[in-house]
Protein backbone atom coordinates (compact mmCIF):
# COMPACT_ATOMS: atom_id res chain seq x y z
CA UNK A 1 0.00 0.00 0.00
CA UNK A 2 1.58 3.07 -1.00
CA UNK A 3 1.02 5.82 1.61
CA UNK A 4 0.08 9.00 0.28
CA UNK A 5 2.76 12.69 1.24
CA UNK A 6 -0.62 13.82 3.84
CA UNK A 7 -0.33 10.55 6.11
CA UNK A 8 3.56 10.76 5.82
CA UNK A 9 2.98 14.11 7.61
CA UNK A 10 0.74 12.94 10.10
CA UNK A 11 2.74 10.31 11.17
CA UNK A 12 5.98 12.73 12.21
CA UNK A 13 4.69 13.88 15.50
CA UNK A 14 4.48 9.99 16.34
CA UNK A 15 7.71 9.02 15.07
CA UNK A 16 9.51 11.60 17.17
CA UNK A 17 7.41 9.91 20.23
CA UNK A 18 8.67 6.89 19.35
CA UNK A 19 11.53 6.62 22.43
CA UNK A 20 12.38 8.11 26.02
CA UNK A 21 15.41 9.51 23.79
CA UNK A 22 13.53 11.18 20.56
CA UNK A 23 10.84 12.68 22.88
CA UNK A 24 14.40 14.32 25.23
CA UNK A 25 16.25 15.31 22.35
CA UNK A 26 12.75 17.05 20.62
CA UNK A 27 11.75 18.52 23.72
CA UNK A 28 10.54 22.51 22.95
CA UNK A 29 10.71 23.33 27.20
CA UNK A 30 13.37 21.85 29.99
CA UNK A 31 12.89 22.13 33.47
CA UNK A 32 15.94 22.01 36.00
CA UNK A 33 16.59 22.60 39.64
CA UNK A 34 18.39 25.74 38.75
CA UNK A 35 14.93 27.03 38.03
CA UNK A 36 13.15 26.92 41.38
CA UNK A 37 13.60 28.88 44.50
CA UNK A 38 12.74 27.60 47.96
CA UNK A 39 10.48 28.55 50.74
CA UNK A 40 11.73 29.09 54.31
CA UNK A 41 9.36 29.77 57.07
CA UNK A 42 12.10 31.04 60.22
CA UNK A 43 11.06 31.48 63.45
CA UNK A 44 13.22 32.12 67.28
CA UNK A 45 14.49 28.84 68.87
CA UNK A 46 16.76 26.54 68.16
CA UNK A 47 16.31 22.81 66.39
CA UNK A 48 12.81 23.74 65.83
CA UNK A 49 11.23 22.33 63.34
CA UNK A 50 7.05 22.72 63.42
CA UNK A 51 5.00 21.22 61.34
CA UNK A 52 2.58 22.97 59.29
CA UNK A 53 -0.49 21.01 59.02
CA UNK A 54 -2.06 21.98 55.90
CA UNK A 55 1.58 22.11 54.05
CA UNK A 56 2.96 18.23 54.75
CA UNK A 57 6.53 18.27 54.72
CA UNK A 58 6.90 22.23 55.28
CA UNK A 59 7.67 23.45 58.79
CA UNK A 60 8.43 27.08 60.73
CA UNK A 61 12.26 26.52 61.23
CA UNK A 62 14.79 28.12 63.91
CA UNK A 63 18.06 29.34 61.90
CA UNK A 64 19.74 26.62 62.93
CA UNK A 65 17.12 23.86 60.91
CA UNK A 66 17.16 26.80 58.35
CA UNK A 67 20.75 26.15 57.82
CA UNK A 68 20.11 22.68 56.68
CA UNK A 69 17.33 23.13 54.93
CA UNK A 70 19.31 25.39 52.82
CA UNK A 71 22.37 22.88 52.58
CA UNK A 72 20.36 20.24 51.42
CA UNK A 73 19.00 22.89 48.83
CA UNK A 74 21.97 23.88 47.27
CA UNK A 75 23.19 19.98 47.18
CA UNK A 76 20.61 19.41 45.36
CA UNK A 77 21.11 22.28 42.66
CA UNK A 78 18.39 24.38 44.02
CA UNK A 79 19.93 27.87 43.55
CA UNK A 80 18.15 30.42 46.10
CA UNK A 81 15.95 30.53 49.16
CA UNK A 82 13.13 33.11 49.97
CA UNK A 83 13.00 33.80 53.95
CA UNK A 84 9.37 34.51 55.43
CA UNK A 85 9.74 35.33 59.21
CA UNK A 86 7.56 34.64 62.35
CA UNK A 87 8.91 37.36 64.72
CA UNK A 88 8.64 36.95 68.58
CA UNK A 89 6.32 39.53 68.93
CA UNK A 90 3.93 41.67 66.67
CA UNK A 91 2.98 45.15 66.99
CA UNK A 92 1.47 47.95 65.01
CA UNK A 93 4.39 48.73 62.74
CA UNK A 94 6.13 45.51 62.80
CA UNK A 95 9.58 46.63 64.76
CA UNK A 96 11.40 42.97 64.12
CA UNK A 97 11.22 43.61 60.16
CA UNK A 98 13.68 45.99 60.32
CA UNK A 99 15.43 44.77 63.66
CA UNK A 100 19.18 44.29 62.91
CA UNK A 101 18.51 41.23 65.25
CA UNK A 102 15.05 40.36 63.77
CA UNK A 103 14.81 36.79 63.17
CA UNK A 104 15.16 37.28 59.02
CA UNK A 105 18.56 39.01 59.60
CA UNK A 106 19.84 36.15 61.81
CA UNK A 107 18.67 33.35 59.34
CA UNK A 108 20.30 35.57 56.68
CA UNK A 109 23.48 35.68 58.12
CA UNK A 110 23.66 32.48 59.20
CA UNK A 111 22.40 30.76 55.73
CA UNK A 112 25.40 32.93 53.90
CA UNK A 113 27.62 31.95 56.67
CA UNK A 114 27.19 27.86 56.01
CA UNK A 115 26.53 28.02 52.49
CA UNK A 116 27.85 31.43 50.75
CA UNK A 117 27.19 30.42 46.89
CA UNK A 118 23.39 29.71 47.82
CA UNK A 119 21.14 33.16 47.01
CA UNK A 120 18.96 34.55 49.56
CA UNK A 121 15.99 36.32 48.76
CA UNK A 122 13.70 37.73 51.16
CA UNK A 123 10.73 38.63 51.21
CA UNK A 124 10.15 42.29 52.45
CA UNK A 125 6.37 42.89 53.75
CA UNK A 126 4.32 43.71 57.15
CA UNK A 127 1.72 41.03 57.81
CA UNK A 128 3.84 38.16 59.44
CA UNK A 129 4.91 41.06 61.88
CA UNK A 130 2.48 43.48 63.02
CA UNK A 131 -0.86 42.49 65.62
CA UNK A 132 -3.66 43.05 62.85
CA UNK A 133 -1.95 40.84 60.19
CA UNK A 134 -2.15 43.41 57.11
CA UNK A 135 0.58 44.65 54.57
CA UNK A 136 0.69 47.87 55.35
CA UNK A 137 0.12 50.94 58.20
CA UNK A 138 -3.35 51.61 59.67
CA UNK A 139 -4.97 54.27 60.24
CA UNK A 140 -7.34 55.05 63.03
CA UNK A 141 -10.24 53.55 60.74
CA UNK A 142 -8.03 50.21 59.52
CA UNK A 143 -7.81 51.95 56.48
CA UNK A 144 -3.95 50.79 54.91
CA UNK A 145 -1.60 53.75 54.93
CA UNK A 146 0.16 53.38 51.28
CA UNK A 147 3.01 56.05 51.81
CA UNK A 148 3.67 55.88 55.47
CA UNK A 149 4.37 52.29 54.87
CA UNK A 150 6.70 52.64 51.98
CA UNK A 151 9.16 53.91 54.65
CA UNK A 152 9.33 50.66 56.77
CA UNK A 153 9.30 48.82 53.43
CA UNK A 154 12.48 50.78 53.37
CA UNK A 155 13.94 50.45 56.55
CA UNK A 156 13.12 46.44 56.02
CA UNK A 157 14.99 46.18 52.34
CA UNK A 158 18.12 47.93 53.94
CA UNK A 159 18.48 45.78 56.83
CA UNK A 160 18.05 42.87 55.18
CA UNK A 161 20.87 44.10 52.40
CA UNK A 162 23.37 44.88 55.53
CA UNK A 163 22.30 41.74 56.73
CA UNK A 164 23.75 40.05 53.64
CA UNK A 165 20.42 39.20 51.57
CA UNK A 166 21.27 38.85 47.83
CA UNK A 167 17.84 40.18 46.70
CA UNK A 168 15.00 42.14 48.67
CA UNK A 169 11.44 40.71 47.60
CA UNK A 170 8.56 43.38 48.53
CA UNK A 171 5.33 41.53 48.38
CA UNK A 172 2.92 44.20 49.75
CA UNK A 173 1.51 45.55 46.74
CA UNK A 174 2.17 48.95 47.68
CA UNK A 175 1.99 51.98 45.12
CA UNK A 176 5.42 53.19 44.59
CA UNK A 177 7.39 50.50 46.82
CA UNK A 178 9.94 49.45 44.17
CA UNK A 179 10.68 53.02 43.35
CA UNK A 180 11.12 54.21 47.31
CA UNK A 181 12.86 50.63 47.88
CA UNK A 182 15.16 50.93 44.95
CA UNK A 183 16.07 54.81 46.49
CA UNK A 184 16.50 53.43 49.59
CA UNK A 185 18.97 50.60 48.51
CA UNK A 186 20.77 52.95 46.70
CA UNK A 187 21.29 55.38 48.95
CA UNK A 188 22.51 53.05 51.71
CA UNK A 189 25.19 51.86 49.14
CA UNK A 190 23.72 48.77 48.24
CA UNK A 191 23.10 49.68 44.38
CA UNK A 192 24.22 46.38 43.19
CA UNK A 193 21.23 44.68 45.59
CA UNK A 194 18.02 43.67 43.07
CA UNK A 195 14.84 43.87 43.95
CA UNK A 196 12.67 41.52 42.71
CA UNK A 197 9.11 42.94 42.70
CA UNK A 198 5.59 40.42 43.42
CA UNK A 199 4.46 42.67 40.56
CA UNK A 200 1.39 40.99 39.85
CA UNK A 201 -0.16 39.55 42.96
CA UNK A 202 -4.25 38.64 43.23
CA UNK A 203 -6.36 38.60 46.42
CA UNK A 204 -6.31 35.01 45.88
CA UNK A 205 -8.39 31.79 48.20
CA UNK A 206 -5.17 30.28 47.39
CA UNK A 207 -3.09 31.45 50.10
CA UNK A 208 -4.79 29.93 52.74
CA UNK A 209 -1.69 27.39 54.34
CA UNK A 210 0.37 30.19 54.17
CA UNK A 211 -1.05 31.87 56.49
CA UNK A 212 -1.12 29.54 58.12
CA UNK A 213 2.83 29.40 57.98
CA UNK A 214 3.48 32.54 58.27
CA UNK A 215 0.97 33.65 61.08
CA UNK A 216 0.05 36.08 58.86
CA UNK A 217 -4.05 36.02 58.09
CA UNK A 218 -5.66 39.57 58.69
CA UNK A 219 -7.01 39.78 62.08
CA UNK A 220 -10.14 41.95 59.90
CA UNK A 221 -10.75 42.56 56.24
CA UNK A 222 -9.09 41.39 53.58
CA UNK A 223 -6.31 42.52 51.37
CA UNK A 224 -8.60 43.24 48.14
CA UNK A 225 -7.80 47.40 48.48
CA UNK A 226 -4.14 46.30 47.16
CA UNK A 227 -3.85 42.94 45.75
CA UNK A 228 -5.57 42.70 42.41
CA UNK A 229 -9.15 41.49 41.10
CA UNK A 230 -8.45 37.44 39.93
CA UNK A 231 -10.76 38.70 37.22
CA UNK A 232 -8.38 41.43 35.66
CA UNK A 233 -5.45 41.26 33.35
CA UNK A 234 -5.12 44.19 31.57
CA UNK A 235 -4.45 45.55 35.00
CA UNK A 236 -1.78 43.34 35.56
CA UNK A 237 0.02 44.67 32.64
CA UNK A 238 0.05 48.48 34.17
CA UNK A 239 1.05 46.66 37.97
CA UNK A 240 4.06 44.98 35.41
CA UNK A 241 4.36 48.60 33.26
CA UNK A 242 4.91 50.34 36.74
CA UNK A 243 7.12 48.24 38.53
CA UNK A 244 9.01 48.60 35.11
CA UNK A 245 9.29 51.76 35.40
CA UNK A 246 10.47 51.96 38.86
CA UNK A 247 13.57 50.13 38.67
CA UNK A 248 11.91 46.36 39.46
CA UNK A 249 15.35 43.82 38.56
CA UNK A 250 12.53 40.62 38.28
CA UNK A 251 8.81 40.64 37.60
CA UNK A 252 6.19 38.16 39.52
CA UNK A 253 3.06 37.10 38.81
CA UNK A 254 1.48 34.86 42.07
CA UNK A 255 -0.25 32.79 42.52
CA UNK A 256 0.45 30.37 39.88
CA UNK A 257 -1.77 27.88 38.29
CA UNK A 258 -4.98 29.76 38.05
CA UNK A 259 -3.00 32.72 35.89
CA UNK A 260 -1.29 30.90 33.35
CA UNK A 261 -2.74 32.68 30.96
CA UNK A 262 -0.94 36.23 33.05
CA UNK A 263 2.36 34.62 33.12
CA UNK A 264 2.50 34.45 29.79
CA UNK A 265 0.60 37.93 28.93
CA UNK A 266 3.81 39.33 31.07
CA UNK A 267 6.28 37.30 29.66
CA UNK A 268 5.63 38.31 25.86
CA UNK A 269 5.20 42.07 27.09
CA UNK A 270 8.19 42.20 29.24
CA UNK A 271 10.75 39.62 27.93
CA UNK A 272 13.49 41.65 28.85
CA UNK A 273 13.21 40.96 32.55
CA UNK A 274 13.47 37.57 34.42
CA UNK A 275 9.72 36.31 35.03
CA UNK A 276 9.07 34.04 38.55
CA UNK A 277 6.28 32.48 39.28
CA UNK A 278 4.71 31.92 42.63
CA UNK A 279 3.35 28.24 42.91
CA UNK A 280 1.84 28.88 45.75
CA UNK A 281 0.70 27.29 49.46
CA UNK A 282 -2.57 26.51 48.46
CA UNK A 283 -1.54 24.67 44.94
CA UNK A 284 0.77 22.65 47.05
CA UNK A 285 -1.25 21.83 49.80
CA UNK A 286 -4.21 20.41 47.04
CA UNK A 287 -1.21 18.11 45.27
CA UNK A 288 -0.24 16.83 48.47
CA UNK A 289 -3.73 15.91 49.56
CA UNK A 290 -4.67 14.41 46.25
CA UNK A 291 -1.51 12.26 46.67
CA UNK A 292 -2.17 11.41 50.16
CA UNK A 293 -5.28 9.84 48.90
CA UNK A 294 -3.73 8.01 46.28
CA UNK A 295 -5.94 10.06 43.57
CA UNK A 296 -2.88 11.44 42.01
CA UNK A 297 1.12 10.23 41.30
CA UNK A 298 2.78 13.17 43.36
CA UNK A 299 6.03 12.79 41.42
CA UNK A 300 4.54 13.13 38.27
CA UNK A 301 1.63 15.84 38.27
CA UNK A 302 4.60 18.07 40.50
CA UNK A 303 6.74 17.98 37.52
CA UNK A 304 4.29 18.54 34.88
CA UNK A 305 2.50 21.38 37.31
CA UNK A 306 6.11 23.28 37.36
CA UNK A 307 6.89 22.35 33.19
CA UNK A 308 3.41 23.90 32.90
CA UNK A 309 4.81 27.10 34.77
CA UNK A 310 8.05 27.41 32.42
CA UNK A 311 6.33 26.54 29.14
CA UNK A 312 3.78 29.67 30.15
CA UNK A 313 6.50 31.79 30.09
CA UNK A 314 8.15 31.51 33.77
CA UNK A 315 12.17 31.71 34.38
CA UNK A 316 11.76 30.80 37.57
CA UNK A 317 9.46 29.43 40.03
CA UNK A 318 9.10 29.40 43.94
CA UNK A 319 7.99 26.23 44.86
CA UNK A 320 7.35 24.38 48.11
CA UNK A 321 7.74 21.46 46.26
CA UNK A 322 11.47 22.34 45.27
CA UNK A 323 13.56 20.10 46.76
CA UNK A 324 11.42 17.04 46.00
CA UNK A 325 11.49 17.81 42.13
CA UNK A 326 15.23 18.46 42.37
CA UNK A 327 15.75 14.88 43.31
CA UNK A 328 13.36 13.47 41.25
CA UNK A 329 14.83 15.46 38.27
CA UNK A 330 18.18 14.39 38.79
CA UNK A 331 16.80 10.51 39.19
CA UNK A 332 15.52 11.19 36.11
CA UNK A 333 19.04 12.17 34.86
CA UNK A 334 20.72 9.40 36.41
Amino acid sequence: MIKTKQHQLTMRPRRLRRSPQLRAMVRETSLSADDFIYPLFVTHGEKVRHPIASMPGIAQLSVDQAVIEAEEAAALGVPAVILFGIPAHKDPIGLENFAPEGIVQQAIRAIKTAVPHLLVITDVCLCEYTDHGHCGLLDEMGNVLNDETLDVLVDTAVSHAQAGADIVAPSGMMDGMVAAIRAGLDDAGFTQIPVMSYAVKYASAFYGPFRDAADGAPKFGDRKTHQMDPANVREALREAQLDVAEGADFLMVKPGLPYLDVIRTIHDNYPELPLVAYNVSGEYAMIKAAAANGWLDEERVVLETLLGFKRAGADLIITYHALDAARWLRKIKD
